[in-house]
């Protein structure tokens, strides 16, 4: 069986970016089946507590990116003799934010905490805990660095020691029945054991980070590339998690039922971005050398992930309540629903991530953020409209229609029309039908 977006890729090429992904699948099964028993575990309430303090500290923590991560890729392909300027600057850089957003994370929560409706018990320590996870991951400098080789293998074998060691720490938790709060350190900790081992492989690779240096000049330019994605990263971790934040106001339950669905619907969003991660430097090389294929892969990408996101759809659309009862019991009523609505958002997730690279390829860094911002204005417009009709179910019709309308606003800009055709015709399979009918 030939599957349609794989045609035009070298297949040698791709057994190398497919062998990457699959290097992937092991630490995400596992992370996702040990994340399912503590659902289970701490039940709605809790489980709703533990996702509003994640879904707030992500939407701060989305600054500290600073949006670097494609850049410091770009940087490295380009400059190779400045490799150990530009990860000092980049390491530089996201400590500095990092280590402020920490306090402004907790500010923000304190504020939302003394005039929430229904503030509920205080999570301060929580949150304080997970912004600190996020303080770990200015460290991903590195990851970038392997992106950028094509050897994020190695990166992948920390990740998945990584991920072992934080399924026993998680599981031995609710063997001993721990307090939610020891699972917010538990996540912190998560973020520790990955920094300490993308230093540890860099270092076994024969790099050293002690010759990593910092350099004004190279922040100057990388930020001022960057700051568009800066607001785009946060406009896209509004759009994903400000449903949590809102629902938050029908009480901790709805959060955590609704959050119980969106954990099973997001649980394999790792598969494009790491099918894209993958033939990202190969789109950079080909847009250089041939432009023609340059196109002719992106079209090839887009026909993949909709070969991988709409089965699935269709398939839990029929089936979320089932899934629902057999991973979470009988305390998350009205999930099932949720679930078959909010798992058609991955379709045009995929979309989204697969098209900014393109726009980040072509420079087209203030439209990625203007599809990002619309999407988070809709979204953030309709929660407050749906969620006191319908909770949950309104908070997953919200994020569908966001995510629609974020992957398909570069129809409406004339520079990107023609992406946003070829999205359109992969959805609807019709560049699939084509390739089949002529052979």
């Amino acid at each position: 069986m030939k599957i349609p977006g794989l045609k035009g890729f070298d297949e040698a090429a791709f057994s190398k970016y497919f062998k990457n992904t699959s290097w992937l699948m092991f630490g995400k099964i596992l992370s996702m089946l040990v994340s399912f028993l503590i659902v289970r575990y701490l039940g709605p309430v809790s489980f709703g507590d533990l996702s509003f303090a994640d879904a707030l500290t992500a939407i701060v923590a989305a600054v500290g990116t600073l949006g670097l991560d494609s850049f410091i890729i770009r940087e490295i392909l380009n400059e190779p003799e400045k490799r150990d300027e530009i990860l000092g600057t980049s390491l530089g850089l996201r400590i500095g934010v990092n280590v402020v957003l920490i306090p402004l994370s907790i500010g923000l929560y304190l504020v939302f905490h003394h005039f929430s409706a229904q503030p509920g018990k205080p999570l301060t320590a929580i949150v304080a805990l997970l912004s600190l996870a996020s303080f770990f991951k200015s460290f991903n400098v590195i990851d970038s660095y392997f992106q950028s080789q094509v050897q994020s293998k190695y990166v992948v074998h920390v990740q998945n020691i990584c991920v072992v060691l934080s399924a026993l720490v998680k599981i031995l938790l609710v063997w001993i029945n721990a307090p939610l709060i020891w699972f917010a350190a538990a996540l912190t900790f998560d973020g520790f054991i990955l920094a300490a081992g993308l230093v540890l492989i860099y270092h076994q690779r024969g790099l050293k980070i002690t010759t990593w240096n910092f350099r004004s000049e190279r922040a100057l330019s990388l930020l001022k590339q960057s700051f568009p994605l800066i607001l785009s990263a946060v406009m896209v971790s509004i759009y994903m998690k400000i449903d949590q934040v809102m629902l938050k106001s029908e009480g901790s339950a709805e959060v955590g039922i609704y959050s119980a669905a969106a954990k099973i619907s997001e649980a394999w969003y790792f598969i494009p971005m790491a099918i894209v991660t993958s033939v990202f430097p190969a789109l950079i090389n080909a847009r250089k050398t041939d432009p023609e294929r340059y196109h002719k892969r992106l079209n090839n990408l887009y026909d993949l992930l909709v070969f991988i996101s709409l089965p699935v759809a269709i398939l839990i659309s029929f089936l979320g309540t089932d899934i629902i009862h057999l991973l979470y019991g009988n305390r998350f009523t009205g999930a099932g629903t949720m679930l078959s609505i909010h798992i058609w958002s991955g379709i045009f997730v995929f979309f989204g991530i697969a098209s900014s690279q393109y726009l980040i390829n072509e420079g087209f860094t203030l439209i990625s953020f203007q599809r990002t911002a619309a999407g988070a204005i809709i979204n953030i417009a309709l929660n407050f409209w749906l969620i006191p009709r319908y909770g949950g179910i309104g908070a997953s019709i919200a994020t569908l229609i966001a995510c629609i309308f974020s992957a398909f606003y570069i129809l409406f800009i004339p520079k990107t029309r023609q992406q946003g055709i070829m999205m359109l015709k992969s959805l609807f399979l019709i560049s699939a039908i084509q390739k089949i009918t002529k052979h």
